[in-house]
C-alpha cells in the first residue's frame, strides 16, 4: 500500500509538475501584460507630471512686444490722420478731368480736284503754312472773264462821261439861241406895235400884215429853241443816270473780279492757326466740295477741363495755384491756375436736360467745369504731347 499511494502520489505530483509550467507560463504572461500597462501608465504619469511642471505660453495679443507695436502702430495712424486731415483740407481735387484744347476743321471753300498734299498724319503745321492744293483752271478762266467785264463796264462809263459832257456843252447853246429867238420876238413885236400906232394913211396893210407875221414866226422860233434848252438839259440828265447805272455796272464787276480772285486764292489752302494734322481723310486726286471736312488742325495751346462737384467750390476762385498731373506721363508734374468756373452745371447744358418737375426727384450732386491754365509755355507749346482728351487730376490749393 505504501508503495501504491506513493506512487499514486508521485503520479500526482508528477501531473501537477506537468500543468505547473503551463499555468506559471500563464501567470508569467499576465504579469507581463499588467507590466506593461503599468510601464504605460507610469510613462503617461510621468508626461503629465511634465507637462504640469512646465509653465504655459501667454497668447500673442498679451505679449509686450504685441502691446507695444500695436500701440505705436495705433498712435502712428491717429497722428498720420490728423497730419493728412490738416493738409488734405487745404486742397480739393478730382480725377474727373482732361485736356482740352481748339480743334480746327480744314474743308475746302470751292469745289475742285486735289492736286497736292503738302501735310502727313500728325505734323505739326504752322499758321500761314500751305496744306494742300487744288485744280485752279475753272477759277482762273472765272477770273480772266470777270477782268475782261470789269474793263467793259469802265468802258461804259467813260461813253457815259462823254455823253454827259456833250449834253452838257448843248444846253449853253440852246440857252443862247433862246435868247436870240426871244430878242426877235421882242423886236418883232415892237415892229407891229409901230405900226400899228402909225396912221393908216401912211402905211399899208400889207405892212402891219407883215409885221405880225413876223412877230409870230418870231413867238414859234422863241418856243421852238425853249424846247431845245429843255431836251438839252434832259439829256444831261439822261447822260448822268447812265453814268451812274455804268459806275453800278463797274462796281458789280469789280465785286465779281474780287470773288473770282478769291475763289481762285481757295485752291491754295493754308493753315489758319498752329497745330498738328488729325483724322487725315483726303488723298490727291479727289475731288473735294466747299464744307466737305477734309482733316482737323489741333491747336498745341492747350488748357485743362476739371468738372468739379458743386460741393468742392465753396472755395474755388479764380488766380488759385493748381498742380496737375497727367495720367499718360506720371512723373511729370505740371503747375497752373485756375481761369474761370462755367456758369452752370454741365447736366444743364447736355443735350437732354434733367426734368426734376416729373416723377420721382432723386437729388444727384451735381458736376461744374472749371477752366484752368498752364502757367508755362512749356507746359504747352513745347510740351505737344498734351493733347485733348487725356486724362489729368488737377488739385488746387484753396488756402
Amino acid at each position: 500500500m505504501g508503495e501504491s499511494e506513493k506512487e499514486s502520489g508521485d503520479g500526482a505530483t508528477g501531473e501537477k509538475d506537468k500543468d505547473a509550467p503551463e499555468s506559471k507560463r500563464e501567470g508569467q504572461s499576465k504579469g507581463g501584460d499588467d507590466s506593461e500597462r503599468k510601464d504605460a501608465k507610469d510613462d503617461q504619469g510621468k508626461e503629465s507630471k511634465s507637462d504640469d511642471s512646465k509653465p504655459k505660453k501667454p497668447p500673442i495679443y498679451k505679449k509686450p512686444a504685441f502691446i507695444i507695436t500695436a500701440s505705436v502702430v495705433f498712435v502712428v495712424l491717429i497722428v498720420g490722420g490728423i497730419v493728412f486731415w490738416l493738409i488734405a483740407r487745404h486742397y480739393v481735387s478730382t480725377d474727373d478731368a482732361y485736356v482740352d484744347g481748339h480743334v480746327i476743321q480744314i474743308s475746302p471753300q470751292v469745289a475742285a480736284q486735289v492736286t497736292a498734299l503738302h501735310i502727313t498724319d500728325n505734323q505739326l503745321m504752322h499758321q500761314g503754312d500751305l496744306l494742300m492744293e487744288l485744280d485752279p483752271t475753272d477759277y482762273q478762266v472765272a477770273l480772266q472773264q470777270a477782268r475782261a467785264q470789269t474793263a467793259e463796264a469802265r468802258g461804259r462809263v467813260e461813253q457815259s462821261r462823254a455823253q454827259i459832257e456833250s449834253a452838257q456843252a448843248a444846253v449853253p447853246e440852246s440857252l443862247a439861241d433862246e435868247h436870240a429867238a426871244q430878242a426877235a420876238a421882242d423886236n418883232a413885236a415892237s415892229d407891229l406895235e409901230r405900226y400899228r400906232q402909225v396912221d393908216a394913211r401912211a402905211r399899208s396893210k400889207q405892212q402891219l400884215d407883215n409885221a405880225g407875221t413876223a412877230l409870230t414866226n418870231a413867238l414859234a422860233k422863241l418856243e421852238q429853241v425853249r424846247a431845245r434848252v429843255v431836251s438839252a438839259r434832259a439829256n444831261v440828265t439822261t447822260a448822268e443816270a447812265a453814268a451812274k447805272v455804268a459806275e453800278d455796272q463797274v462796281r458789280t464787276a469789280e465785286a465779281n473780279e474780287k470773288r473770282a480772285e478769291v475763289n481762285l486764292s481757295y485752291c491754295q489752302i493754308r493753315a489758319p492757326a498752329e497745330g498738328r494734322v488729325t483724322q487725315r481723310t483726303v488723298e490727291t486726286g479727289n475731288y473735294v466740295v466747299a464744307g466737305q471736312a477734309l482733316f482737323l488742325l489741333v491747336d498745341p495751346n492747350v488748357w485743362v477741363t476739371a468738372n468739379f462737384k458743386e460741393t468742392q467750390l465753396t472755395h474755388i476762385q479764380p488766380g488759385q495755384v493748381v498742380t496737375i498731373k497727367v495720367d499718360a506721363f506720371p512723373d511729370l508734374k505740371l503747375h497752373g491756375h485756375v481761369d474761370s468756373i462755367q456758369a452752370g452745371s454741365g447736366s444743364r447744358f447736355s443735350v437732354l436736360p434733367a426734368e426734376n418737375a416729373t416723377g420721382n426727384y432723386v437729388k444727384i450732386v451735381q458736376r461744374v467745369p472749371v477752366k484752368i491754365l498752364f502757367d508755362h509755355d512749356a507746359n504747352t507749346n513745347n510740351a505737344p504731347m498734351l493733347s485733348p482728351g487725356l486724362s489729368v487730376i488737377p488739385r488746387v490749393t484753396i488756402r
